[in-house]
């Protein structure tokens, strides 16, 4: 964490000081704004986040709800997520809290009793070190009110409105072309106003107003299977109380996922195929006959349930929307999360994908609504992430098939936890690889930097920083605040890096100087970092080049936090397959690797930002 670069800071460094639109903000939402999010939901509280980094844009979050949300029914954090915290700067705190999944179990019909269940199997839940992130399992709520915290202490102040629904919308034209017709409830008193956007984002789940309001549908089809779910407090002789499992008997299947705090967990109990006749009938299952359900699946093992802290029926649905905007060429309403998506729980994947929903979209926003990129980067938004959506369905498809199979049934050549360990990447979030675009070069430099594929997120990696010593996770410095990253490792003699750093520094095609609006900070739109290959004590700072060693704030401090050295146990340059004649990775605002090019090649680099941002003033 970096502070007192504007002065001595005394009080807590993670409130950032106020500015622009967080400024004497207005307690109510004004006539006109930029941005209109609906939904205080995973993806709109991560957006606001996002947004509140860009504070000369006017946002504002309705929540027909009075006030935060108690209790969420996800509880799922896969690693991709815990990363995304980190650059939200809550990553550890929300680990402390969390329960941590570091091993899956697997439990089926014993061979020689099939009354009886045993564990057949352990899996470890990442074994092959896709993440130095954790898998963990915490409250919805509790995820709701870090990125709450995290808008509130960013320069824009964004806090949600409660108490405000949103109602219809119209698109018209000028400069607010979107009209959006909300309910608001103050002191029991109920009155409609009109707010108009310039952009409208409907993160209001599954039942998405917002998305009926642009003549969009959530199209699939239900799996006609029912699953109780409930959090509960029990005394019990099975083993694995405290081991996520899953668990396949002649009586049904349980998927048991332990709960953060020790004690709680959650059971995902099986109640069968439902008749396409049932018509809703299998959501009256009463919480005391899943228990009963579950005690049969459990034999010879038992549960006695103590409390009940939450509890719901469901049946498994597949169902995605054609589109995630209103406009093929001029999109100005746009739907996340639950608003465009739905599918089973059992894969924990609901929560995380929303909030890389957000997460994609945010940055693109503040891009265009702050004059550094084109409004054809917002078309890009609906490209990425619909396919990714589909991947999703896909793949919960098949898991939660798999969970509801009958031991008796099984025909596969593969069993339950194999395909939950070959598929590991997939539900922890790190097989999103988005195609060439406006912000997704091609892979014509990808060998020089194999262990940063072009379109998936930038895997982080220990490197030594130069200044003080001190171990680093080089991705870990990287923060949501709407920066592209630019790493320059350097080639063995530094010769090319050098060059590089001076074409950077000094040239007029320098997306540097093309692209940093004048009076601000030199690394106020590009974050750029070196990694030296020689050790950290080789390196004298005063032959590190200016462009990496910027000048920033009032006093024009120098920022000695961007100058890096691979370790002599773990180097980088090998882990993440980097050429020894040097590269230049650059990584997009949320995470992703945008493109990989040679450090004697800036006129490629100059090109590709050329076709995604606008000269600054």
């Amino acid at each position: 964490m970096q502070f007192h670069h504007h002065g001595y800071v005394s009080t807590d460094p993670r409130v950032s000081p106020a500015s622009g639109t967080g400024l004497d903000r207005p307690s109510e939402p004004p006539e006109n704004v930029d941005v209109l999010i609906v939904g205080s939901g995973p993806a709109g509280m991560l957006l606001a986040a996002q947004l509140s980094f860009f504070p000369t844009v006017t946002t504002r979050l309705i929540e027909r709800r009075e006030g935060r949300l108690p209790i969420g029914q996800a509880d799922g954090i896969q690693a991709r997520s815990v990363e995304t915290f980190q650059a939200f700067g809550f990553a550890g705190r929300i680990t402390a809290e969390a329960y941590q999944i570091c091993a899956m179990n697997f439990w089926a019909p014993d061979p020689d009793d099939k009354t009886r269940i045993v564990r057949t199997s352990r899996a470890i839940d990442d074994p092959h070190g896709i993440s130095e992130f954790p898998h963990l399992i915490v409250n919805q709520a509790r995820v709701l009110d870090y990125f709450a915290e995290a808008a509130a202490n960013a320069p824009g102040r964004i806090t949600p409105d409660f108490g405000c629904e949103f109602l219809s919308l119209e698109r018209g034209e000028g400069e607010y072309p979107v009209t959006a017709t909300v309910r608001e409830t103050k002191d029991g008193k109920t009155s409609e106003r009109v707010i108009r956007a310039k952009y409208v984002v409907g993160c209001d789940g599954a039942r998405s107003q917002v998305r009926e309001s642009i003549g969009l549908h959530l199209v699939g089809q239900a799996a006609m299977h029912a699953w109780a779910v409930m959090d509960v407090l029990v005394v019990t002789d099975f083993p694995d109380i405290r081991t996520k499992c899953a668990i396949q008997s002649h009586a049904g299947s349980i998927l048991l996922i332990p709960r953060e705090g020790g004690y709680l967990f959650r059971m995902y109990v099986d109640l069968g195929d439902t008749a396409s006749e049932d018509h809703g009938e299998v959501r009256k299952t009463t919480v005391e006959q899943a228990i009963i359900k579950a005690n049969e699946i459990l034999h010879p093992y038992s549960i006695d349930v103590k409390n009940v802290a939450w509890y719901s029926v469901y049946e498994v649905g597949h169902r995605l929307t054609s589109r995630f905007d209103d406009n093929d060429s001029d999109p100005r309403v746009f739907i996340a999360g639950d608003a465009c998506h739905t599918h089973s729980a059992k894969a924990g994947q609901g929560m995380n994908v929303s909030m890389q929903d957000g997460f994609n979209l945010g940055w693109k926003l503040g891009s265009v609504l702050t004059g550094r990129s084109p409004e054809s980067l917002l078309r890009t938004y609906h490209g990425e992430r619909q396919v990714i959506a589909q991947n999703l369905i896909d793949f919960d498809k098949e898991w939660s098939t798999l969970m509801a199979i009958k031991p008796e049934d099984w025909d596969r050549e593969e069993s339950l936890d194999e395909f939950y360990q070959r598929t590991a990447e997939f539900p922890a979030g790190f097989m999103t690889q988005y195609l060439p675009s406006m912000i997704i070069a091609d892979a014509a430099n990808q060998s020089l930097a194999e262990g940063y594929p072009i379109g998936k997120r930038f895997k982080s990696a220990r490197v030594i920083r130069i200044a003080d010593a001190v171990p680093a996770h080089l991705g870990h410095h990287a923060r949501a605040d709407g920066r592209w990253r630019i790493y320059a490792f350097a080639d063995i003699d530094r010769t090319a890096l050098n060059s590089w750093a001076e074409w950077m520094l000094h040239s007029p095609e320098s997306p540097l100087l093309r692209f940093t609006p004048a009076g601000s900070d030199p690394d106020s739109v590009f974050d750029i970092k070196v990694i030296y290959q020689q050790d950290y004590s080789e390196i004298e700072i005063p032959t590190i080049p200016k462009v990496f060693l910027p000048q920033v704030g009032p006093f024009e401090l120098i920022d000695y936090e961007k100058i890096y050295a691979a370790r002599s146990d773990d180097d980088i340059f090998e882990t993440r397959g980097i050429d020894r004649g040097g590269a230049v990775v650059v990584v997009r605002p949320d995470q992703y690797v945008a493109g990989v090019w040679p450090l004697t090649a800036p006129a490629e680099l100059a090109a590709f930002f050329a076709g995604n941002m606008l000269p600054a003033n």
